[in-house]
């Protein structure tokens, strides 16, 4: 074989050995990029962390609750934990009152017509029972419910 039978030979190895070494960088730089957007797909998306119940909101909740023959209107009221509620009980017939324990509110007894306002911060998280304290008349359905939640 003559000289340049040898540089032919040569040429083609290098041809070759370039050809083989690139289509193995390419195999594995595409195994790479699979692995990793497979690692995207795999991971979960987040987010945003949730409120924990310790969040308090700090806003003015005013409602009206209405005391009848044995019953509220409304029957449940709903805040956030932090919240201040403020209470307008009115007495719409006969004699009655609104009391919340674990609050420690208690309106006056009232009477028709009457009404009284009281208020107090939600922070506590639960459900509630509101109830008129005069003679039977938790007894007989005079209940309501305060749902305080967190955000």
């Amino acid at each position: 074989m003559n000289a340049n039978g040898k540089w032919w030979v040569v040429g083609i190895v290098a041809v070759v050995i370039l050809a083989v070494g690139g289509g193995i960088w390419m195999a594995n730089k595409n195994s790479k990029t699979r692995k990793l957007e497979n690692s995207k797909l795999e991971t979960p998306m987040t987010a945003s962390p949730a409120p924990t119940p310790e969040a308090v909101t700090g806003n003015v909740v005013e409602v009206t609750v209405e005391g009848s023959n044995y019953k509220f209107s409304p029957t449940t009221i709903t805040a956030l934990r932090g919240d201040t509620v403020r209470l307008t009980f009115k007495s719409m017939g006969g004699i009655h009152n609104l009391v919340i324990d674990q609050f420690e509110v208690e309106t006056s007894q009232l009477g028709e017509g009457e009404e009284e306002e009281v208020e107090f911060v939600a922070d506590k998280m639960g459900t509630f029972e509101y109830y008129c304290a005069i003679a039977n008349h938790k007894a007989m359905g005079m209940v309501g419910k305060l749902i305080v939640g967190g955000q």
